[in-house]
């Protein structure tokens, strides 16, 4: 699968106007929309929707983004939970939520490159994975 597979950080940076960060991510993300997909998932979704009061405004500027919803694989959702089992051994305590690792797995699984601002714990936990990254 050719694409790319946008963080909710780099969604939310443009949604909410972040003084630090929306120019880099609507830059980025407009010199991606040109020659490939932009794909989110369920999770990506979720996080997102905090920045919205009403679903309806949150589907009009998903579709206007031209993000494309994707299922989480299987394979995907299994490697996630061996990876932050591995995770978990390595760090005792989790500082990284659970869903990060279901973005980086799918990721990994599909062959997506990754757009996203949190580039350490996937550098880390999936090497494979070509981040898009500031």
């Amino acid at each position: 699968m050719k694409g790319v597979l946008v963080d909710s950080n780099v969604i939310l940076d443009i949604f909410l106007n972040d003084p630090t960060w929306a120019d880099w991510s609507e830059a980025t993300l407009g010199k991606y929309s040109q020659h490939t997909h932009l794909y989110i998932n369920s999770i990506i979704y979720s996080e997102v929707s905090i920045g919205f009061i009403k679903i309806e405004d949150l589907e009009s500027s998903i579709a206007k983004a031209g993000f494309q919803m994707l299922e989480i694989p299987k394979e995907a959702l299994f490697l996630a939970g061996k990876v932050f089992l591995k995770y978990k051994k390595q760090k005792g305590i989790r500082r990284t939520p659970l869903p990060d690792f279901y973005i980086g797995a799918q990721a990994a699984v599909l062959y997506l490159d990754l757009m996203t601002r949190d580039a350490s714990m996937y550098r880390s936990y999936f090497p494979n994975v070509k981040l898009i990254c500031p």
